[in-house]
């Protein structure tokens, strides 16, 4: 016996009964309703990877919220005053409206310093997961046609998000945020010919000036976070358009997506992962002290904080001008300071460029003009896997030199020593962080291939007939086969001709061979899957084995090194 539920639909209800007027009439004037019926069994593929960008975009929604409840009572005036709030250390000192605003936050305004806590803590979070997405971006080549304006937009998110953190990072006018100021001050001198002139501007004078906070201000609450929602806007919009990538797997091609639709399922996954995220910043603010002002003072031009560090993401500036070597020249009454302007200005610039035009460059060299929804694996790539890691490791190299002073005081270690490590490590350290990494990239292929045509290790040990011991192999499962195989085999550019057959010159044959000689440099060390004629091969030798592999158990996936059974 069986029983049967009705269900009433939902514009048959009371509710869908009240609602069906105003949407229509919204629909009457905005023509939604094809747009939303079209978009809203869009579908999301499932992995924990792609969760990177939500966490961004959710700490963004949390700086939103935070910040709204901060911008109440904070006060951006540069207006020198005399503190009589409720800090006692502070009391009858002269400081900053702006410095005293934020006191009376932290100590006086009732969750003043928790929201002050999970701001900043967002803040972090917020480029760390961006700066993660765009890694997973990048290795996977999720880039690639037809998402190459949507990378534009995450390189102008991430450099805005730079910009926005500077800005909130320098508000609060106590002496670590000063230091930073000054520091980016000799950033806009050290540019040749016009820095002085761009530092009255930025400061409305000579620095620090009465006005840089109350701009800052500004473009902190205003300008930056404006184009920071129509970036994401247009990220998230071009997101639906262009269809999620995915990884490869059986059923997954370059024309379909495999998942769970947008609603009901993707909606409150990721309305809950909103608040695991707010709840774990929250935490983190809760438990973990972040940017106490009240210990550093107010910001005083005469003063440096000393162990000064920015935050986190700024490190690695400030590390390349610490290890630059003192590159300046006159020439009559202009002076260069290379030593600043090489590692500060120069250096971010190239960084932003060479993000900016990577994937052009790559469909330049490979002539790859296929859209792409399938994701690569690393391994898959190994030039670009192994570029990507020398850019990581050189990064990481600037970032430790950024702290060098820290890291001498607490270690008790020679502070030229460092600096001199990290000077050679900063050209040394990428080129062996990308000879390694190709290295394992192409050892993982050939890993695979062996995994594709000779099956994966049972851990059953058979005897032959002659008394000879072996380890049985048994054959991927279909699918898991599939996933390995299915990429594309690397199409390595030929060289043409200089002259044809009549001795005349080809304009075109420098260019080209030149993109022939940079797709060599790219593909030449990638192994290329088995053939068809190896995977028959292959199965015509497992029909062979000793023990047979139709006499496995179905869920039998092999053991690990302790004897333990396991899965794929």
């Amino acid at each position: 016996m069986t029983d049967t539920v009705s269900t009433t639909p939902l514009k048959d209800t009371k509710f869908g009964q009240k609602a069906a007027g105003p949407v229509g009439w919204l629909d009457d004037r905005l023509g939604l309703g094809p747009l939303v019926k079209k978009n809203i069994r869009k579908v999301f593929p499932d992995h924990w990877s792609f969760l990177l960008g939500e966490i961004a975009l959710w700490s963004f929604v949390v700086l939103l919220l935070t910040g709204t409840f901060l911008a109440i009572w904070y006060q951006p005036s540069m207006n020198e005053i005399t503190y009589n709030g409720s800090y006692e250390p502070m009391r009858g000192l002269e400081m900053s409206q702006a410095y005293a605003s934020t006191l009376d936050i932290s100590f006086d305004i009732r969750g003043g310093l928790l929201m002050r806590q999970i701001h900043h803590w967002s803040a972090a979070l917020f480029v760390a997961a961006m700066m993660a997405h765009m890694l997973r971006v990048f290795f996977t080549g999720a880039y690639r046609k037809p998402r190459e304006l949507n990378w534009l937009i995450g390189v102008g998110l991430f450099s805005l998000a730079l910009i926005e953190g500077f800005a909130g990072y320098s508000l609060p006018d106590d002496l670590l945020s000063g230091t930073g100021l000054r520091f980016v001050d000799g950033l806009i001198r050290s540019i040749p010919i016009v820095g002085s002139y761009l530092e009255y501007f930025v400061f409305g004078g000579e620095f620090p000036g009465d006005l840089i906070i109350a701009r800052l201000y500004m473009a902190h609450i205003f300008l930056i976070p404006g184009l920071l929602l129509g970036l994401i806007a247009a990220h998230m919009l071009l997101l639906v358009y262009h269809k999620h990538t995915q990884w490869p797997g059986p059923g997954r091609t370059e024309k379909n997506v495999v998942g769970y639709p947008m609603l009901p399922v993707y909606a409150a996954k990721a309305g809950g992962f909103f608040f695991i995220v707010f709840g774990f910043t929250a935490l983190m603010a809760a438990f973990i002290q972040i940017n106490p002002i009240w210990t550093y003072g107010p910001y005083n031009p005469s003063e440096v904080t000393a162990g000064s560090q920015p935050d986190w993401y700024m490190g690695w500036v400030e590390g390349a001008v610490r290890i630059m070597p003192n590159w300046e020249f006159t020439i009559g009454p202009e002076t260069f300071s290379l030593n600043v302007f090489i590692p500060a200005v120069l250096l971010m610039g190239l960084l932003f460029t060479v993000l900016a035009i990577w994937p052009f460059a790559e469909r330049w060299v490979t002539r790859d003009n296929a859209e792409h929804h399938l994701l690569q694996r690393p391994r898959n790539a190994p030039t670009r896997t192994a570029l990507g890691v020398a850019g990581m490791t050189f990064y990481g190299v600037c970032w430790i030199a950024g702290g060098n002073d820290i890291i001498a005081l607490k270690f008790n270690l020679d502070i030229f020593v460092i600096t001199w490590l990290c000077r050679i490590g900063v050209f040394v350290g990428p080129v062996i962080a990308f000879i390694v990494t190709r290295r394992i990239c192409i050892s993982l292929q050939r890993k695979d291939n062996e995994t594709l045509l000779h099956g994966y290790e049972t851990g059953i040990i058979v005897r032959s007939p002659d008394g000879a011991y072996a380890e049985a192999h048994a054959p991927l499962p279909a699918d898991q086969a599939f996933t390995l195989s299915d990429r594309k085999r690397p199409q390595v550019l030929e060289a043409p001709e200089t002259e044809d057959e009549h001795g005349v010159r080809n304009p075109a044959s420098r260019k080209e061979r030149l993109r022939a000689w940079f797709s060599r440099k790219f593909y030449e060390h990638d192994l290329d899957k088995p053939t068809v004629e190896e995977v028959e091969e292959a199965a015509h030798h497992h029909s062979d084995d000793p023990y047979p592999a139709n006499e496995l158990p179905e869920d039998f996936s092999g053991v690990s090194e302790t004897g333990v059974p396991k899965s794929h």
